[in-house]
């Protein structure tokens, strides 16, 4: 299984990216995705989940603000961020989790750097 995040960049305060996650090598439909991130000097937290039947979960840090999103199709994990903050910089991953909503991660993608100026 490979994933491989894209999307990321430098936008001002208040601004949204979306980033996306391309999977391959997995039946994909039938698990668990998830985005995580790690900001500057600190360990990698989760930032929200998808189950295969589209419930989702979301950090308390970016509920609201930002979505995560699936498109079995097309094999894409997606995380809309908006009005996003200083402190949403930080190099996010994606990740192939189990079968239920709240499994842990089993494959991880390669990250894509996210910065917010302010």
């Amino acid at each position: 299984v490979q994933l491989q995040a894209s999307g990321g960049g430098l936008v001002q305060a208040g601004g949204s990216l979306r980033l996306s996650c391309a999977v391959s090598g997995s039946t994909f439909s039938n698990y668990a995705l998830g985005w995580h991130r790690q900001g500057p000097g600190k360990r990698r937290e989760w930032v929200a989940s998808i189950g295969s039947d589209g419930r989702t979960n979301h950090a308390s840090a970016v509920k609201g603000r930002f979505t995560i999103s699936r498109d079995n199709a097309k094999k894409m994990l997606y995380l809309q961020m908006n009005s996003l903050k200083p402190e949403d910089t930080a190099v996010y991953y994606c990740s192939e989790n189990g079968y239920e909503l709240r499994s842990p991660p089993h494959y991880w993608g390669q990250g894509t750097l996210v910065t917010v100026s302010s």
